[in-house]
């Protein structure tokens, strides 16, 4: 007797190969049976009759790194039919933290990752994914190994070159990371302190990545003014290293910037053409979101949030801030400038004196503050939260959104920021492209961007176990209606969930059945294995 059964479901098997019809048995957390099962029992069952069953689907960009410590079912995201999560996004995350940074990174990450009440005691990637373990996740978790913490761990956060003594220690650090389970590296080459290496130092821990087989996962220096230049100077590095370069939440920003998509796409195009591995990831609006201390020039976050906020109590460097914001400079992209400060909104604040920012405009604010200079009232914002503060910031078109989610190289990722009232992708990324995007405008076909959430996803960070629905895999496993499956969340109500997902069962139980969930210890913390790699370990016995 099997543990379940799925009846009667239209099964679309992850590959990209047609649908079919079939029974779907679970067994002790795997797959034991698909076919004509009409013979079998279970001690459970579940008619999918006029429903698809898919593997789980696979987010490739989330920070839900601090929330996971603090709730272990996050039902914004596994309500979408997501049973992993990829942390460690942007080169900024989590882990590795030493303890003398504790204080000035969680002031960094707190408009990105938020602030939850949890202990901060990890300093490894290790403890960090035994910590996340012993919360006892109700979905699946892996993680990459994030430029700036490797940065950090060897130099602090200052603004200056790395030397070569310190790129050498930072490989040891990234290979340690790998070596404790992380499944690639991530930068973000707008954040400190990944914003403050060079090239040569990227290019260093990129050849440790060649030798373990795991991609760079990259938000580029620039998605807009010059994202064309900027791809190409990451590919041209990437071919040197041998290894496989996948660009975060790909996109082209700014209207000036629209007309680029086609030769954004053609880029990847070519660099696959010449052998390099480029993948992508993508979210389905047409705007984004992250710290609101992101529109500010790079200098000014050299040290850590402590000395930002010294630089923005300065009138004099105000001014050069203000300045470099309206116009941005080569090497820079000015947020603000793409998007207007009547397309910045706030999507959360620490402090409860600043709480009736949230949900509006940086022009709504100065209009309710009485003030004209939006600026001002946007550094004014960031200094009195402590660089606390989220942000939604419309900056594409929907013909770009369109053309970049017919590419097959792409996958998708949530990029979902849970404080505040978050951007509508943490709650309806998923549901709203298999909804809006392939039912209703059909831009690819059902069985294809399955595909995109599960077996190419799990491919890219080396899952063996899981993307695909086939005998002896993992039960990740989603039940929905095409005919009605949508999202709901809106920018003016983002904490709605979607229609259409019935029933999200993770390692073989269920989780999400209806307007149920279920905190059950059942998600795993995915550590991936290298055999064969001579990580640091190793070459730390050989040197005795």
């Amino acid at each position: 007797m099997y543990d379940l059964i799925i009846r009667n479901g239209k099964i679309i098997d992850g590959t990209g190969s047609p649908w079919y019809y079939g029974d779907l048995a679970i067994e002790n957390g795997k797959i034991a049976k698909i076919g004509k099962l009409t013979n079998c029992q279970a001690k459970e069952e579940i008619d999918a009759k006029n429903q698809v069953v898919s593997p789980g689907f696979i987010d490739m960009h989330t920070h839900s790194d601090l929330v996971i410590l603090d709730e272990p079912l996050i039902e914004a995201k596994v309500r979408q039919g997501i049973t992993t999560d990829l942390l460690g996004q942007d080169g900024i995350a989590a882990a590795p933290l030493p303890k003398e940074y504790v204080s000035p990174w969680r002031k960094n990450l707190a408009g990105l990752d938020g602030n939850p009440p949890i202990e901060w005691d990890w300093t490894t990637i290790s403890e960090y994914l035994d910590k996340i373990e012993r919360n006892n996740p109700s979905y699946n978790l892996a993680v990459l190994a994030p430029h700036g913490n490797i940065r950090m761990e060897v130099m602090g956060l200052d603004n200056r070159p790395a030397t070569d003594d310190e790129i050498k220690q930072m490989q040891d650090v990234l290979r340690r990371s790998l070596d404790e389970g992380a499944v690639g590296l991530s930068t973000g080459l707008i954040y400190p302190p990944c914003c403050f290496a060079e090239m040569k130092e990227l290019e260093a821990l990129c050849q440790v990545i060649a030798e373990y087989g795991v991609p760079l996962v990259i938000h580029q220096r620039s998605e807009g003014d010059e994202i064309l230049e900027s791809m190409q100077e990451l590919i041209d590095m990437m071919k040197r290293c041998g290894a496989h370069l996948h660009f975060s939440h790909l996109k082209n920003c700014g209207k000036d910037n629209w007309h680029k998509t086609p030769d954004v796409l053609k880029k990847i195009d070519q660099a696959r053409e010449e052998g390099l591995e480029v993948t992508f990831d993508q979210y389905p609006y047409t705007a984004g979101s992250t710290m609101l201390s992101a529109i500010l020039p790079p200098w000014v976050h050299a040290g850590g949030t402590d000395q930002l906020l010294e630089r923005l109590a300065d009138e004099g460097l105000r001014k050069k801030m203000i300045q470099e914001m309206a116009t941005g400079f080569k090497g820079w992209d000015s947020m603000s400038k793409w998007a207007g400060w009547d397309g910045i909104i706030v999507t959360s604040v620490e402090s409860a004196e600043k709480q009736y920012c949230v949900g509006k405009t940086i022009e709504q604010i100065a209009e309710l503050d009485g003030r004209e200079n939006c600026a001002e009232v946007a550094l004014d914002l960031i200094l009195h939260e402590k660089n606390g503060v989220g942000m939604i910031d419309f900056v594409m078109n929907e013909e770009s959104v369109k053309a970049i989610l017919a590419h097959p190289a792409g996958t998708i990722g949530s990029d979902g920021l849970l404080g505040g009232e978050p951007h509508p992708r943490a709650y309806g990324s998923f549901p709203r492209i298999l909804g809006k995007y392939v039912r209703e405008e059909k831009v690819l076909p059902l069985e294809d961007m399955i595909r995109r959430m599960t077996s190419q996803p799990a491919r890219i960070i080396g899952l063996q176990d899981r993307g695909i629905l086939r005998e002896g895999l993992a039960a990740d496993i989603v039940i929905f209606n095409p005919d009605e499956i949508i999202d709901r969340a809106t920018f003016e109500k983002p904490r709605q969930f979607n229609l259409g997902i019935d029933t999200v069962i993770v390692n073989g139980e269920v989780v999400i059945q209806g307007e149920q969930a279920y905190r059950k210890a059942v998600g795993k913390v995915i550590r991936r294995h290298y055999p064969g790699v001579q990580g640091v370990n190793e070459k730390e016995l050989l040197s005795r």
